[in-house]
């Protein structure tokens, strides 16, 4: 059994380390899908939930060091007295494309990690395009911007297309997401 983490030692943590709003509110985003995913695959939503809303806990202290993302996380979080294998690999493998570490996806948390994280970027560019922001949003709208490479450039399509390795279709992926991300609208200004 892993040390585990409870969502408020996670929130203080999220409070220390991460001052930056678009950082605070794509932790939280990406929290509330990787907690659906969980319902969906009926997995541990508490420990899915808390490995997304601490994903990025380095991002501010690695100061555009990509090289050190996720490895930096798992240090935090080792340093707080947290030992949480199957986190810290999740952590560590969400950056794989990167090339960085030789850590690769290959569990359904690891999948869904890396795919949650991206979809939230396209989510809020979408969003923000929109007058009605979120409310309304269709995953087949959300299909026709993700084809469009030129939209939400920085979003790893690739990531979010490997959702499929973990059985579930991208569309519902999609519409899983949009879901999440819609019961936080007013928290995160969308």
């Amino acid at each position: 059994m892993e040390n585990q983490i409870t969502l408020e030692e996670a929130n203080e943590l999220l409070k220390k380390y991460l001052h930056e709003p678009h950082l605070l509110h794509h932790s939280r985003e990406t929290e509330v899908v990787m907690r659906a995913l969980a319902q969906h695959f009926k997995e541990d939503e508490e420990f899915w939930g808390i490995t997304g809303l601490l994903h990025d806990l380095d991002m501010e202290v690695i100061g555009g060091k990509a090289e050190n993302h996720g490895t930096k996380t798992c240090e935090i979080l080792a340093e707080e007295g947290f030992d949480m294998p199957g986190m810290f690999k999740a952590i560590k493998s969400h950056v794989e494309t990167l090339g960085f570490l030789d850590v690769k996806r290959e569990t359904k948390l690891e999948y869904c990690l890396s795919a949650a994280e991206n979809v939230t970027g396209l989510i809020t560019a979408y969003a923000l395009m929109r007058p009605e922001k979120l409310e309304g949003m269709k995953a087949s709208s959300l299909n026709k911007k993700f084809k469009s490479k030129a939209f939400a450039a920085n979003v790893d399509r690739e990531l979010i297309n490997d959702i499929e390795k973990t059985g579930l279709q991208k569309n519902e992926f999609f519409e899983i997401a949009i879901k999440a991300i819609q019961n936080i609208s007013s928290e995160i200004g969308l």
